[in-house]
């Protein structure tokens, strides 16, 4: 692989990237010459397959299991992958809990709902970066100046237009976005904090796959955002030296056409 100098000695940690967008993200990576830590909670299977594949793209990779909603996990996490990885470069918080609630359904809000997302979905990336900050603090001017490393936080189009589904998701999301800003001027100059917000690019739930193809189409593009499309947003992020304390929308302008549902019950 003729990797290109910018690219070399770099190394991405990818939270939840066993599966789905987390899997596209870590692929691409890889693709451009970054060694790749995938991290997994309960599907080890898909997560030693997407190693494997990264493997034969001629960069290294591990898997590292890790439950999110502890703590304790998170930090022994973190700690594995820079002992494997010290040329870590990048951490994109990609896994997440999206499970249905909403104040006023047959599926209301209870207190442990929301704790756990809050647990996954905000305080997870929130200690992550914490730690990915303390190692770029202490490993300053060790790293070549060309290279800021970066904090992806992958968020949702639907912050900009808020509906009543999903609540507990969709409130800790809007925390981890509020928390951009904050840790972008907290992490200033040794680490950079984006935020990248996808529309609907894969089915979810029990959404069919008539219904996704139609929600897809609902944007002013005329489509909306893939997992090619994210992975490589995420990539370009990470690689863009003047851009921090802030979010980028990958969604085919869905984020411009306000709902008062989730779109993917506007097309079962």
């Amino acid at each position: 692989m003729n990797t290109p100098l910018s690219q070399q000695h770099k190394a991405v940690l990818v939270t939840g990237a066993a599966k789905r967008l987390g899997r596209e993200i870590a692929l691409e990576f890889a693709r451009q010459g970054w060694d790749v830590a995938v991290h997994y909670g309960q599907s080890e299977q898909e997560a030693q397959e997407t190693v494997k594949e990264i493997g034969r793209l001629g960069v290294k990779a591990q898997a590292f299991q890790a439950d999110l909603a502890d703590e304790a996990a998170t930090k022994k996490l973190f700690a594995s992958v820079r002992e494997q990885f010290p040329h870590l470069h990048c951490l994109v918080n990609s896994a997440s809990i999206f499970e249905y609630d909403r104040a006023n359904s047959k599926v209301p809000l209870s207190a442990k709902s929301l704790q756990d997302h809050m647990q996954v979905n905000l305080a997870a990336p929130i200690l992550l970066s914490q730690l990915m900050f303390e190692h770029h603090k202490n490993s300053a001017g060790k790293t070549e100046a060309e290279f800021l490393p970066s904090v992806i936080q992958l968020l949702d189009q639907k912050l900009i237009n808020l509906n009543p589904d999903y609540l507990s998701y969709t409130l800790s999301k809007a925390a981890l976005a509020t928390s951009i800003e904050m840790l972008a001027l907290d992490f200033a100059p040794h680490l950079r904090v984006v935020g990248l917000a996808p529309g609907i690019s894969l089915p979810s739930g029990d959404q069919t796959e008539e219904g996704f193809i139609k929600a897809h189409q609902m944007t002013p593009l005329g489509k909306s955002s893939t997992p090619a499309d994210v992975a490589k947003a995420t990539v370009f992020l990470s690689l863009a030296n003047a851009i921090t304390g802030t979010t980028l929308y990958v969604d085919g302008g869905q984020h411009l056409l306000p709902s008062s549902r989730d779109v993917m019950f506007k097309t079962n």
